[in-house]
């Protein structure tokens, strides 16, 4: 099935709440929304859109859907991040009422796992963000266990959610201040160490997510990573997002992916 058009309006704020240290959840009001693929994302401009142009930051930013429903008129889109800079500073700010900039969604989403074959969803950071949906949707067709980890238990988005999915969950932290003291690569380990017929899926920063290729591959197991390099634009013309390719050359993370098998990433041309 095709992912759905993209769509570009202006997003009314529903709410903007904290979900503990700089991590926030944004509930947005999408005219005119005609659904989304698990992992694609949308662009955001940072901060409020006011009768007077702002262009301090100009640019967007990209943020996952983390889930959204229904689809059609007033569909309500949640989105989940961490304030890290002037922009996710700004739309930490934005009111009830207020609008926001909306480009979406945009690049390829997940494919699903076959039926019966076992998933293995590790997301760390803001990366958690983008594997809810493909947690919510595999389920009804194969046991998916879901890895979460991140530096403390703050850093820690949508536990709550992925509790109320009823799929495993596991969580890893460096203080130790929620689940297993340690990285969450180490789970993974743990996991398919016990099962090796699993598909795994992760999203997160690249360190992590190369080792979750190493780790992989060491079990022959198939990988797929969500990447997320900066951008600009969201539709491949900026080319702020290239990734380099293990057969050479570039891809495009907007408009590629942000999908990739794990083999297909030359990992040591990334920041």
């Amino acid at each position: 099935m095709a992912d759905p058009v993209p769509i570009r309006t202006d997003a009314v704020v529903v709410e903007n709440r904290s979900e503990g240290g700089a991590n926030r959840r944004l509930r947005l009001q999408v005219d005119g929304w005609r659904g989304f693929g698990p992992g694609q994302f949308v662009m955001l401009s940072p901060g409020s859109r006011a009768d007077v142009v702002r262009s301090d930051p100009l640019l967007p930013r990209p943020m996952a859907v983390y889930r959204a429903a229904p689809a059609g008129a007033g569909a309500v889109v949640e989105i989940l991040f961490k304030v890290s800079g002037r922009g996710t500073g700004l739309l930490a700010d934005v009111l009830p009422g207020q609008r926001v900039a909306l480009v979406g969604p945009l690049g390829r989403s997940f494919d699903l796992p076959e039926s019966g074959e076992r998933a293995i969803l590790v997301a760390g950071g803001t990366g958690i963000a983008s594997v809810y949906e493909l947690a919510a949707r595999a389920r009804a067709n194969t046991e998916v266990s879901v890895l979460l980890g991140a530096r403390t238990r703050d850093d820690l988005m949508g536990v709550e959610d992925f509790e109320s999915l009823g799929v495993a969950l596991r969580l890893a932290t460096e203080d130790g201040s929620a689940g297993e003291q340690g990285l969450v690569t180490a789970l993974l380990e743990a996991e398919l160490a016990v099962d090796g017929t699993a598909r795994v899926y992760v999203c997160g920063p690249t360190p992590m997510m190369r080792r979750c290729a190493e780790i992989s591959a060491a079990r022959g197991r198939p990988c797929v990573v969500s990447l997320e390099n900066t951008m600009a634009c969201g539709f491949g013309v900026c080319l702020g997002c290239a990734a380099p390719l293990a057969t050479g050359g570039y891809a495009l993370v907007c408009r590629d992916g942000p999908m990739f098998d794990a083999e297909q990433v030359a990992w040591e041309g990334l920041p």
